[in-house]
């Protein structure tokens, strides 16, 4: 069957060779009669591949017996698939013709309940970020370069490292962030809670928009952003490696990472380790914008054995970050940044020091500051069994987290809670019957949280246990694929009486462990079993060769989380004092997804439209006195607590590329993207601004880019990439003014431009050299999520800004050398 790549043949001939029960699979890739260096070829079900040499000559050993979707890709060329299957004792000789273009289709997918599919035979609205594409994308953070690849999916930011992902207006536990297939289970209620993985390990990524809950269960209800760490796949028992080095003038960021892999017939390693380490970031307005460098440091193994039915990989990986908080503070007439040297009442908001020049020009944190440390370890195991396979997931996490916010103390942690996780999933994939593809699998976790030496108590210590059972089933035949499936899911939370009382030492609360005369009862003992039920169902149809419909219906759940229902302080991070409800039900969310996706030879385009009903949504509202005043504490934290009604989205994105197949390397992609959020509840009905639109609505975005690949024939050099890119931000008046929560925002247009070139050091080691200015003409401008735009303790600005605004120019140079 022909599909995209109709120019593109296969020469496939078989060819018996003993080579000890696996098979192997060789050949050339080339395209207009000459040889395609620097290819990759893989085949996804084994998690095997390689990369042609200057000669265009792969070879693939090592190959269990098996059915595999043989895959090609190369910068500047169509993507090449095609089902093969191989047998014991076998050499495969296949031979790869690319047709160019400088649009490359990543079609397959691994996310989901069953086997590894094809976007445009998936219902379910899925983005695939390739490691080409994130290598190439220059950003502060991993998930600010997946923003920048997927539209519809956004990051509400508290300063450059700082970036919660929101898909489709939901955030916070309504998203789901897998790393390898674990959850990633750190203590991401909180605004300034970002993911704690190591961006230069990601090998490439998925974005599922839309209620994912019947893969994952609870906290999928948006979304899920799902991270793959590098596999080695070069298994010619040679060692390789990647170094990666890059600096970003704006903060001065300076990042290293090294990765060393191995892998031959049986056994495969790898090692990385990077150090990311900034200054505070800078723009127009505020100068550098003080407690928001950070100094971080990862380290990960991978130790792996394959066999002819199956692989064990076991995996470790240990993530170290120290992190400023910002918080706003500044002197009001010069408007320099303050900073808070005394406790309590002591503390008087306006009567700060200034922060001096060298402490802002400083790769040196501030006393008051976060450490996140995040340790996990985790086992996946695969194995054919007949006709089917069985998928098995293994993991521990620890996650530790401690915020300072004491400067007369700098060493007592004002928050400091550890967060143990074991996560497990096991899934059977059913022979194949009748075009009918069946899993069924049960996947969860335990949890126990605890709070350790602190002062300020924002959770109890609980304790949880979660799992959930599903069924998925596939059909395909000629132009049709149906898929769906059903799920239901339990989860048990638990916590003891938890007091608190006044250290007569320090002056500082401190946590008490029985009930005694100056004890306060802070979290009252609680016990509560959630249950939700979770199914979708939807169709693909190929209308034409280049032309596919989709949709799918899905109905999500959540459970509520930790913060929602329990707590009752400050979070001396957010520096906001949180208010939960004990008596919240499980959120349910009903999703209509309807989309198309198009593949021609000069142009390429997908849209998909949505609506969310959400019963039970849970939100934060802010607490005013008599008069309509914040109620807030001696240091001005705000009061917020959390109610439940119910809610609606809608919206779209719509992507769309020209790549004229005679104007070879050339590029126009442009994407858009809009989501609108309403409080249904029946007192906010027609209000508008005043309570009907939900806070952190991202207004419409529309990116586009112009790309120029320059092949160029020399020994070294091969090939030149220019690209300039422009994103618009439309005004937000969809705004949530209740209580003065949110402030309109107005819009703003950014540009971006940048160089790449690909140098040739030898037949196996390559360099990538980049160059890339963001915000090329410095424009001072305020994202409608950024936590910081009100991070502002007066009612008028002498200079008319209120607020921190985001990062300005900033010119990023980047080095690649494989090897």
């Amino acid at each position: 069957m022909k599909f995209i790549l109709a120019t593109a043949i296969i020469l496939c001939i078989g060819t018996k060779i003993t080579s000890a029960q696996f098979a192997t699979i060789k050949g050339k890739i080339i395209s207009e009669g000459k040889p395609v260096p620097f290819a990759n070829v893989h085949l996804p079900g084994a998690g095997l591949g390689a990369t042609t040499d200057s000669s265009g000559s792969y070879i693939i050993k090592n190959i269990p017996e098996g059915n595999y979707l043989l895959q090609a890709s190369c910068i500047g060329y169509h993507y090449f698939k095609k089902q093969i299957s191989v047998k014991y004792d076998e050499i495969l000789l296949c031979n790869i013709i690319l047709i160019a273009n400088p649009f490359t289709l990543n079609e397959v997918v691994v996310s989901g309940v069953s086997r590894a599919t094809l976007i445009r035979e998936n219902p379910i609205p899925i983005i695939r970020i390739s490691s080409k594409l994130i290598d190439q994308t220059i950003e502060s953070n991993i998930m600010d370069v997946l923003v920048k690849n997927a539209p519809g999916l956004n990051a509400v930011k508290t300063g450059p490292n700082i970036s919660k992902p929101f898909i489709r207006g939901l955030g916070y536990n309504r998203v789901l962030t897998l790393y390898d297939g674990i959850r990633q289970e750190g203590q991401q209620w909180g605004d300034e809670h970002a993911i704690e993985v190591d961006a230069y390990n990601i090998d490439n990524a998925e974005v599922i928009k839309g209620p994912a809950s019947l893969m994952y269960g609870s906290d999928a209800l948006a979304g899920v952003v799902s991270l793959f760490p590098f596999i080695p796949n070069n298994n010619d028992g040679k060692l390789h490696g990647k170094f990666t080095t890059e600096y970003q003038t704006n903060n001065n960021l300076i990042g290293n990472g090294l990765r060393l892999d191995y892998r031959n017939k049986h056994f495969l390693f790898a090692f990385r380790g990077s150090y990311r380490i900034a200054k505070n970031y800078r723009n127009a307005i505020d100068g550098r914008v003080y407690n928001t460098n950070f100094d971080e440091k990862n380290f990960s193994t991978l130790l792996g054995y394959t066999s002819d039915r199956g692989f064990m990989h076991f995996n470790i990986s240990l993530y170290d970050n120290r992190q400023g908080i910002p918080d706003g503070s500044r002197d009001s007439l010069t408007r320099k940044f303050t900073k808070q040297i005394y406790e309590g009442s002591n503390d008087n908001i306006k009567n700060r020091p200034v922060v001096s020049e060298a402490e802002l020009n400083s790769y040196q944190l501030s006393p008051l500051h976060q450490h996140i440390q995040h340790y996990r370890m985790y086992m996946h195991n695969f194995y054919q069994v007949g006709n089917g396979d069985i998928d098995f997931l293994l993991g521990l996490q620890q996650n530790m987290r401690r915020e300072y916010n004491h400067p007369t103390m700098p060493e007592q942690a004002g928050m400091h809670v550890r967060l143990n996780t074991v996560n497990y999933g096991i899934r059977y994939n059913a022979p194949k019957f009748s075009n009918i593809e069946t899993s069924i699998g049960i996947n969860g976790m335990l949890q126990n949280n605890k709070n350790m030496n602190a002062t300020d108590f924002p959770i109890p210590d609980y304790h949880l246990l979660d799992g959930g059972m599903y069924v998925y089933v596939k059909w395909k035949y000629n132009k049709w694929s149906i898929s769906g499936g059903i799920r239901y899911d339990v989860r048990q939370v638990q916590w003891n009486n938890f007091f608190v009382g006044t250290n007569a030492a320090t002056g500082f609360s401190e946590r008490i462990f029985s009930d005694t005369g100056n004890a306060v009862l802070q979290f009252p003992a609680y016990e509560k079993i959630f249950g939700g039920l979770s199914a979708s169902t939807g169709l693909t149809f190929q209308v034409t060769k280049q032309i596919s419909i989709k949709a799918n219906v899905g109905r999500g759940y959540r459970a509520p989380n930790i913060t929602e229902m329990a707590s009752n302080g400050l979070d001396p991070g957010a520096h906001i004092i949180y208010l939960g409800n004990r008596n919240f039900n499980p959120e349910f969310s009903l999703q209509k997804d309807i989309g198309a996706i198009a593949r021609f030879k000069d142009v390429s385009a997908d849209v998909s439209l949505f609506n969310n009903n959400i019963q039970n949504y849970i939100y934060l509202t802010m607490l005013v006195d008599a008069t309509g005043n914040p109620i807030t504490d001696a240091q001005g934290n705000k009061t917020y607590q959390y109610q439940q009604a119910s809610a609606q989205l809608y919206g779209m994105e719509a992507w769309f590329s020209v790549h004229p197949e005679k104007w070879h390397g050339f590029s126009f992609n442009n994407s858009l993207s809009l989501v609108y959020g309403f409080n249904r509840k029946e007192i906010y009905k027609g209000e508008g601004i005043n309570g009907e639109y939900l806070p952190l609505m991202p207004p419409l975005k529309w990116t586009s880019s112009l790309s120029e690949k320059i092949m160029i024939k020399t020994k070294i050099m091969t090939a030149i990439t220019t690209k300039f890119e422009m994103e618009f931000s439309a005004p937000q008046h969809r705004y949530l003014a209740l209580n003065n929560t949110e402030s309109p925002t107005p819009a703003y247009v950014l540009f971006n431009c940048g160089i790449s070139s690909d140098l040739r050091l030898s037949n196996t080691n390559t360099l990538q050299f980049q160059f890339q200015i963001n915000n090329l003409f410095n424009k001072a401008f305020q994202s409608n999520l950024s936590r910081l735009k009100y991070f502002e303790y007066y009612t008028q600005s002498p200079n008319s800004y209120p607020g921190i605004y985001n990062t300005g120019r900033n010119v990023c140079f980047k080095i690649l050398v494989l090897f």
